[in-house]
């Protein structure tokens, strides 16, 4: 089991940045790839950012592409999602996941989650 703890989230303001940390514990030996994912009121879940746990692959939802920054410190179990010029439509609960095999932008592709972290963007 992996066990996952989101932070960083909060109110913020249109055009500000964020910085969202995710620290993973358990048996970690066991992640392939690590995802961010929110949730806006009354929509699904939208996949944002993922990144392999080893290695330099990473992808970006169309929507934060160019604005957003994920990585990952292996020694420290955490990844962290940097995002930038935000706005309205960036609020949402942004949950971090966790895979034990390959790398997805599905959510059904991951078997940990956190409990998410609020995220609000006022204008």
């Amino acid at each position: 089991q992996v066990q996952l703890v989101e932070s960083g989230g909060g109110l913020l303001q249109a055009g500000d940045s964020l910085r969202l940390s995710c620290l993973a514990s358990g048996h970690t030996f066991t992640i392939t790839a690590m995802g961010w994912f929110r949730q806006a009121p009354g929509k699904d879940h939208e996949f944002v950012a993922t990144i392999a746990w080893s290695g330099p692959s990473t992808y970006y939802a169309d929507s934060v592409k160019g604005r957003a920054t994920i990585s990952r410190d292996t020694a420290k179990n955490t990844v962290y999602l940097q995002m930038n010029s935000l706005g309205p439509e960036d609020t949402a609960v942004y949950y971090c996941a966790a895979q034990a095999a390959g790398m997805s932008t599905s959510r059904d592709g991951y078997n940990y989650w956190g409990q998410g972290t609020q995220v609000t963007v006022s204008s």
